[in-house]
C-alpha cells in the first residue's frame, strides 16, 4: 500500500484531535512536526475533527501548516453540548482541562454527576464516538490514497483506538504518541470510575501499548512507566521550541521584578510554600515590595487563588487571561524570571510541560518547583534554579536571590529545536517503514 508522494516524499497519516485554529497546548507538538517533516522527505496527511471543542482560538497558528501538508477534516460528535446544557454553562464557554475551575466553591453536584457519566460511559474519553466513523472513513481514504506509516497522538487516547484498528485492517505500521500518560495522568484519580470502567481503561491502554509498532513519549520517566505497563519499542522525543516563534527584535525587559507563569495552574500545581516565601520577602524588603510583581497568564484554579490570598500575596498579583501564542512568547521574554511549578502527583518525575522549552528559548532565569530526581533537571541543567516543594528553607533561599542573578540565562538548547526533534521523528518513521 505504501507509495512515494509527488516530489519523492513518503507519506505519514497523523491522526490528531488538536489542530489550528484550536490553541490548546496539545496543538503545538504535531503542528511543529508537520511544519518540518517535508524538509526530511515526509509528506504529512493530518486527519482532525471538523468541529472540535475549542480550548481557545489562535488563527495565527495556521501559518505553520506547510504547503505540502494535506489536512482532512471530518465531523465529530461530542457530549459537551449536553454537558454545558446540563451544568448550566453557556454554549460558547471554553472548557478547562485537568479539572481546573477558576470560580470558587469547587464542582457542583451537576458537574459531579457529569463526571461520573463521562468516567463510566465514555471510555477511554469523550471522543470515543469518533472512533468507528473515523476507521470507516480512513480505510476508504487509504485505499485510494496510500500512506507509509500511521501515527496517532493522545490525549485524547481514544485516537489510538483508530490507529490500532487501521493497523489490523491495512497492515500498515502504526506509531502511538503519548504526549500525556493514560491511566497515569495526574487527574486520573479525579475520575469517578467504577471497578469495571477502571479495568477497561487499563485493558485498552495495554492493548495500544503492546500492539503499536512503536510508542513515543515526551520524557524518560514516562517511557519507563509505559514499558512497565507493557509497551514495546518505546522512544523518547521531547517537546521543544521553534526559533521562529522567539520574538525578534526582543521584547523589552520588565521594569518590575516580574515572576511570570505562562499557562494553566491547576490545583496540583499550587505551591503554598513559595507564596509564603514571596510574601515574607515583601514584608521584610522594602525595595522588593515596591518592585515585585507575580504575573499569571492563563487559567488559575480557585484553590491556587485562595492559597495566594492566604499567604498575603494577592496585592502583588497581575492576572492575565488566555493570550495568543505570540503574545505568550512576548510575556516570557519580558519576564525578569519565569515560574515553573510541576504537578504534585505520583507521576511528577516525568512531567516536562511543553512551555519549559519555550522558557529556555527566551533565555530568562527559571525557578522550577520539582523533585530533585525529576526529568526536568535533565532539561534545565545547572543554569536554572530547581527547588523541591517540600523544602521551605531552600524555597526561601531561592526567593532571596531570585532577582540578584543575571537577567539572561545561557544554556545550549539546540537539542530541543523543533527542526532537530523532527529529524529524530523522520528517522523513526523511516525505520518503521523499512521493517
Amino acid at each position: 500500500m505504501a507509495r512515494i508522494a509527488e516530489g519523492g516524499m513518503n507519506r505519514v497519516l497523523i491522526i490528531a484531535y488538536y489542530w489550528p485554529p484550536n490553541a490548546g497546548v496539545g496543538v503545538y507538538r504535531w503542528l511543529k512536526f508537520t511544519k518540518y517533516l517535508p524538509q526530511f522527505g515526509w509528506q504529512p496527511v493530518v486527519y482532525t475533527p471538523e468541529n472540535p471543542e475549542l480550548m481557545a482560538v489562535d488563527e495565527a497558528l495556521l501559518k505553520d501548516v506547510p504547503a505540502e501538508a494535506e489536512v482532512i477534516k471530518a465531523p465529530i460528535t461530542e457530549p459537551y453540548t449536553w454537558y454545558k446544557r446540563f451544568t448550566g454553562k453557556k454554549s460558547d464557554a471554553r472548557l478547562q482541562t485537568a479539572f481546573l475551575t477558576e470560580d470558587g466553591g469547587g464542582p457542583t453536584w451537576k458537574e459531579n454527576v457529569a463526571n461520573w457519566v463521562r468516567s463510566n460511559f465514555f471510555i477511554p474519553d469523550a471522543r470515543v464516538w469518533w472512533v468507528k466513523p473515523s476507521v470507516k472513513r480512513l480505510q476508504a481514504y487509504l485505499q485510494q490514497h496510500p500512506v507509509d506509516v500511521i501515527v496517532t497522538t493522545g490525549s485524547p487516547h481514544s485516537l489510538h483506538l483508530i490507529g490500532g484498528e487501521l493497523k489490523k485492517r491495512t497492515g500498515l505500521p502504526w506509531i502511538a504518541d503519548f504526549r500525556d500518560p493514560w491511566t497515569n495522568i495526574d487527574y486520573y484519580g479525579q475520575l469517578k470510575l467504577s471497578k469495571w470502567a477502571d479495568a477497561k481503561q487499563h485493558r485498552l491502554e495495554r492493548a495500544v501499548l503492546t500492539e503499536a509498532d512503536r510508542v513515543i513519549t515526551v520524557s524518560w520517566r514516562w517511557a519507563e512507566e509505559l514499558r512497565a505497563l507493557g509497551a514495546k519499542n518505546v522512544e523518547v522525543i521531547t517537546n521543544g521550541f521553534d526559533p521562529s516563534d522567539v520574538p525578534s527584535p526582543p521584547a523589552p525587559l520588565d521594569e518590575e521584578w516580574s515572576l511570570v507563569h505562562v499557562g494553566s495552574i491547576s490545583a496540583t500545581r499550587d505551591v503554598p510554600e513559595l507564596w509564603k516565601a514571596l510574601a515574607e520577602r515583601t514584608k521584610n524588603d522594602p525595595e522588593f515590595r515596591s518592585r515585585f510583581k507575580l504575573r499569571l497568564i492563563g487559567g488559575v484554579d480557585h484553590t491556587v487563588q485562595r492559597s495566594i490570598e492566604v499567604a498575603g500575596l494577592s496585592s502583588f498579583v497581575e492576572r492575565i487571561g488566555h493570550v495568543s501564542h505570540a503574545e505568550a512568547m512576548r510575556h516570557m521574554q519580558r519576564a525578569r524570571a519565569l515560574l515553573l511549578p510541576v504537578n504534585n502527583t505520583p507521576n511528577v518525575g516525568g512531567f516536562l510541560p511543553a512551555k519549559v522549552f519555550e522558557y529556555l528559548s527566551v533565555k530568562r532565569p527559571i525557578l522550577a518547583i520539582a523533585p530533585r530526581d525529576a526529568d526536568i533537571i535533565r532539561v534545565l541543567g545547572p543554569t536554572h534554579t530547581v527547588v523541591d516543594r517540600n523544602d521551605p528553607t531552600a524555597m526561601q533561599r531561592a526567593v532571596a536571590v531570585l532577582f540578584m542573578e543575571s537577567t539572561t540565562a545561557h544554556s545550549d538548547v539546540t537539542a530541543f529545536d523543533r527542526r532537530n526533534l523532527t529529524a529524530q521523528l523522520a528517522k523513526l518513521l523511516s525505520g518503521v517503514r523499512g521493517e
